[in-house]
């Protein structure tokens, strides 16, 4: 099977368990704060951490594995995780002002990127 055949399968895999997951902790907590988010975001952190570092340990496993978990599966599940994954690389290298760059970076830029979008579908409707 090929690497996007992995990745399509992962992908729609995490895109019902983001679904299920979120509606099950919605239900459960309400929506005044986005649990179901936060939920998925956390939990999409350990099973990418665990899964990198469990498949860079084992190169005796098929690499198809890491098409299917951590880029497809966790890729439709949250992509949150993949921002948390690269920004403790970067500790982990040593270099903490790259990491803070880029953690907050995408924190701030990303918020104002949402603001542009919400201004501009209230412009043009």
């Amino acid at each position: 099977m090929s690497k996007y055949m992995y990745i399509a399968v992962g992908g729609s895999l995490g895109a019902i368990a983001r679904f299920w997951v979120g509606s099950a902790v919605a239900s459960r907590l309400g929506t005044k704060f986005p649990f179901g988010t936060f939920v998925i975001n956390i939990t999409a952190c350990v099973i990418i951490g665990f899964s990198l570092t469990f498949l860079a340990k084992r190169t005796d496993l098929n690499p198809a594995w890491r098409f299917l978990v951590p880029i497809g599966f966790v890729g439709a599940y949250s992509t949150f995780s993949s921002y948390e994954w690269e920004t403790v690389s970067i500790l982990r290298n040593g270099d903490f002002s790259m990491a803070a760059l880029y953690a907050f970076g995408s924190l701030f830029l990303g918020l104002v990127a949402i603001w542009c979008g919400i201004l501009l579908a209230e412009m043009i409707s």
